[in-house]
């Protein structure tokens, strides 16, 4: 009897993530065989052996007793007054814990926020580069990912007046992403300013994902977008996975502020689908008290000598010294958006650098085709390995493009 064919959903049909596609199932393969892989294509600080902070696992036993039984839907008290005295510290004094949901890491939360919001055809202003979960989840909720263009000539930086020219009568919300994934760009509090603006006039949501708001290089600032937007809903996106180095424990949250008045049915509804899913991690919630009250760790890391500095500091010393390479240097964030020189390797691809450096390098990035870019000669490297391993992997990065260089674009 010929087995019946069960078809995925249609939905699913555009909706892409690369970064944990078809390469990283190549790369199990490969490790399954005895290669030992170095995995660039992701932000996972466990894995290269970031820790969390001893006082949240510490909080997380203390309280284990507490974490037996279902929680709030929208998450344990501490942990969204927490959020909030977070807020506060940086200006945004409406945000109460009612407006606080604490969900299984952003990417849950992000799911949600556009389910409870978008109609099919509806639109989503995001940024291209973006964190592909956001395009996918747009599309996933049958709205339209509509990009504006944040160009490598201009920094990665958006450019407010594309923005305002991608607006139309079905356009609901724009995403800010800031510091940027996969760039590392830090967007200066003018082109904030004017994205609020534009925002504010035609009543669209705003969703700022600041996951990675106190990685930080050289003084850049991260200007919160909630301090800005105050005519129209502004909802901000945190977690545990970055800055703490926690991403095993699954714990984020969004906060809404600005004007509210007129989102009352929109918030009821994320309620509801927060209820659906009963809650989030219980145990995770009880290290966030600890973690946003507790010391900084994250800039131990970041000033000149921590750990990412030194990281940060290896690849732009190696992309200097390559004949083949360019970056805009990331300013936050724990990734670099490299670029490759296509007058010196025409026809470069980097789906098929990908897999080359993959097969015979034994390297994995993320192509940088898969932050919904129209080009195809960038690839993102996370700044998470020590120096050291960074240096002997853009060694061998550049090995391949000089074999590429002198051979031309493999074909098969």
């Amino acid at each position: 009897m010929k087995p019946h064919r069960i078809s995925p959903s249609s939905r699913l049909q555009d909706v892409k993530y690369e970064i944990r596609g078809p390469l990283a199932r190549r790369a199990a393969e490969l490790e399954k065989a005895g290669y030992e892989i170095v995995k660039l294509n992701i932000g996972n600080p466990g894995a290269f052996g970031f820790r969390a902070p001893e006082t949240m696992r510490l909080a997380m036993i203390e309280n284990l007793r507490e974490a037996d039984a279902y929680s709030h839907q929208k998450g344990i008290f501490p942990a969204r007054e927490a959020v909030v005295m977070q807020q506060q510290s940086r200006g945004v004094l409406d945000v109460t814990s009612e407006e606080v949901f604490i969900g299984n890491g952003v990417s849950e939360l992000i799911l949600m926020c556009l389910n409870a919001l978008l109609e099919t055809g509806d639109e989503v202003l995001l940024p291209s580069p973006d964190y592909p979960l956001w395009t996918a989840a747009t599309i996933l909720h049958g709205g339209k990912a509509i990009h504006y263009h944040c160009r490598p000539e201009n920094g990665f930086l958006p450019d407010p007046d594309e923005i305002l020219a991608s607006i139309t009568p079905r356009t609901r919300a724009i995403v800010v992403i800031n510091p940027n994934n996969p760039t590392g760009a830090v967007y200066p509090r003018e082109i904030l300013e004017r994205i609020a603006r534009i925002a504010e006039e035609h009543q669209l949501v705003v969703f700022s994902d600041e996951i990675y708001d106190q990685i930080l290089y050289e003084g850049a600032e991260q200007v919160p977008m909630a301090t800005l937007v105050k005519k129209t809903l502004c909802a901000t996106f945190g977690g545990l996975s970055k800055v703490y180095r926690a991403c095993g424990f699954r714990v984020g949250w969004v906060s809404f502020s600005g004007e509210k008045g007129g989102a009352k049915e929109y918030l009821q509804g994320l309620e509801l689908l927060a209820s659906l899913r009963l809650c989030s991690n219980v145990p995770g919630q009880w290290a966030v008290q600890t973690a946003l009250g507790g010391k900084q760790s994250i800039y131990d890391l970041t000033r000149p000598g921590g750990r990412l500095w030194q990281t940060r500091a290896t690849i732009l010393d190696s992309v200097t010294a390559s004949k083949y390479l360019s970056v805009v240097k990331p300013m936050g964030a724990m990734y670099a958006f490299l670029g490759v020189d296509e007058t010196l390797i025409p026809g470069f691809d980097d789906q098929r650098f990908a897999l080359e450096l993959l097969e015979q390098k034994h390297v994995l990035i993320a192509p940088g085709t898969s932050f919904n870019v129209p080009y195809r000669n960038r690839f993102r490297i996370t700044l998470l390995p020590d120096w050291e391993t960074m240096k002997d992997v853009l060694s061998r990065v550049n090995d391949l493009l000089e074999d590429w260089s002198h051979k031309g674009v493999p074909t098969t």
